[in-house]
């Protein structure tokens, strides 16, 4: 990977892994919700699982969606789906233990594919493979972009799970807790909304 695609690769990687989205919004609801320690599974599982989703965009899978649009229909239409049950789950956590369960943060595993049904994600990988990636048409440069994302992309989601814990003292008494889960499954819910304009 020549040093001006890598500066290219780790600008963007960096400005879309750090902004807002529905990986970021969760990890700081997560923060929040149960700590900074036992939301780094689910820190890793996105960092991994998106690093692997670019990957399998840039060998070829952008190609099958390409040849079958109706499959990235199928696809927009699961993502949104679950990401209103994971709002309508946020949105009813109070914090301190819920009525349906002892609550717990994403696991690894979860996390990781998540980034299959979310929609930040699929325009992050195909924006970085069509931009940087298909210039060179190299499985070296693809490695190499995976590689950079998982390297990049953990530091600056970890930020938001940390943000959360930071907000966990100040959001100790269970109706300002509930009141800001309420206010993150809103944002999750607000991120489906250029999907449905677009």
């Amino acid at each position: 990977m020549s040093f001006d695609l890598l500066l290219a690769v780790s600008a963007y990687a960096f400005v879309t892994s750090i902004t807002p989205g529905p990986n970021n919004a969760m990890l700081l609801a997560s923060g929040v919700n149960f700590g900074f320690r036992r939301s780094i599974p689910h820190v890793l599982g996105i960092a991994i699982g998106f690093s692997v989703m670019v990957l399998a965009v840039g060998l070829g899978l952008g190609a099958v969606f390409a040849a079958v649009p109706a499959l990235h229909s199928v696809l927009q239409g699961a993502g949104m789906l679950f990401l209103l049950y994971l709002a309508f789950n946020i949105a009813r956590s109070g914090g301190g233990g819920s009525a349906g369960g002892r609550p717990r943060p994403m696991s690894f595993l979860q996390g990781a594919l998540f980034q299959w049904v979310n929609p930040k994600a699929w325009i992050m990988a195909l924006g970085a493979v069509t931009t940087y990636a298909a210039k060179t048409g190299s499985v070296t440069d693809m490695l190499g972009i995976a590689a950079l994302f998982a390297v990049i992309n953990a530091p600056c989601v970890a930020i938001w799970a940390w943000m959360g814990r930071v907000l966990r003292d100040r959001l100790a008494d269970p109706v300002r807790r509930r009141a800001f889960n309420v206010c993150m499954a809103a944002l999750l819910v607000a991120s489906l909304v250029p999907l449905l304009t677009g």
